[in-house]
């Protein structure tokens, strides 16, 4: 599991992380998908919409990788990867100018989304640039700033918040420009699925987080509660994802249900790991069995 960084540009490559990259973009693929499926689907929408999610994921990446380093978090006694901070190839000021400009090019393109599909709704436009501007201060104070959230113990209801409910729902509005209450179901099922990339990733580290005082949920729970918090997120979200289907009578969408074996065996491999070297894979594979459970799902209601 241990990486060693040979120079600045891998080291800038491993900080962007862009392994979480497909798990950032499943909220508006399945936002997208839905949206087709009820004929509101706008290529503009997708692609400017898709651009300020990446955009905010990497600067999530950057400030947690600088947050953890200026917390303590990222020290010797850390069984993850290392990070950019940590190895001393990126200097801390290096790290929040690039902050600063990914942050700035996140809320470009935000706000050129919100003008492209609410510009006749101004009242509308005003609240998302606000939950705009709240998804970016969440993304910078997870690990970072002088109050961090992630370290005492709210990391999961923010991406429970932000990679489901409004990822998901907010997504779907700036298509069809309403309000859909049943896609909270598939937006809670997206937000546990997060949630449990989250917390595999503390689990994974729960032992330098509870020395370095980050009291994340899995070090306020123990390991073993958290793993079984690990199934009710998997189980619960397959069962949302299950329980819309049926709801809104898209059954094409039930192709999903491919994919929960997969998950289950990522749940499984979790609950029978205890090193932060055996965990750390299911990182991988729960945020990539995510993006190919949104996959599955979008491409049954499309074809069925």
């Amino acid at each position: 599991m241990e990486i060693i960084l040979k120079d600045k540009k891998q080291a800038w490559l491993h900080a962007l992380r862009l392994r979480t990259l497909p798990l950032a973009l499943s909220s508006i693929f399945l936002a997208s998908f839905i949206a087709t499926d009820h004929g509101h689907f706008r290529w503009e929408v997708l692609v400017l919409a898709s651009l300020t999610t990446i955009l905010l994921q990497v600067l999530s990446n950057l400030a947690n990788d600088y947050g953890d380093s200026i917390h303590g978090a990222d020290s010797e006694e850390r069984e993850g990867p290392i990070r950019a901070v940590q190895s001393g190839m990126i200097s801390k000021d290096e790290m929040k100018k690039a902050m600063y400009l990914v942050g700035a090019l996140a809320f470009i393109s935000g706000v050129t989304l919100l003008l492209i599909a609410l510009l006749q709704q101004p009242m509308i436009l005003i609240i998302f640039l606000a939950l705009g501007i709240l998804a970016i201060f969440a993304a910078i104070n997870y690990t970072s700033g002088s109050n961090p959230y992630g370290y005492v113990g709210l990391g999961d209801i923010s991406v429970f918040l932000f990679f489901g409910i409004l990822g998901v729902m907010g997504t779907y509005f700036l298509y069809a420009v309403e309000w859909n209450g049943f896609l909270l179901l598939p937006a809670a099922a997206l937000g546990c699925f997060s949630t449990s990339v989250l917390n595999i990733n503390n689990i994974r580290d729960i032992h330098a987080d509870r020395l370095a005082g980050k009291r994340s949920l899995a070090v306020r729970m123990g390991k073993a509660n958290a793993k079984i918090y690990n199934w009710l997120l998997i189980i619960g979200g397959n069962l949302f994802l299950l329980m819309y289907t049926v709801v809104d009578g898209s059954y094409g969408g039930l192709l999903f249900l491919l994919v929960s074996p997969v998950m289950i065996i990522n749940a499984l491999g979790v609950s029978k790991s205890d090193k932060a070297a055996q965990i750390d894979p299911y990182l991988k594979k729960t945020a990539l069995s995510t993006f190919f459970c949104v996959s599955a799902f979008g491409v049954g209601l499309l074809i069925f």
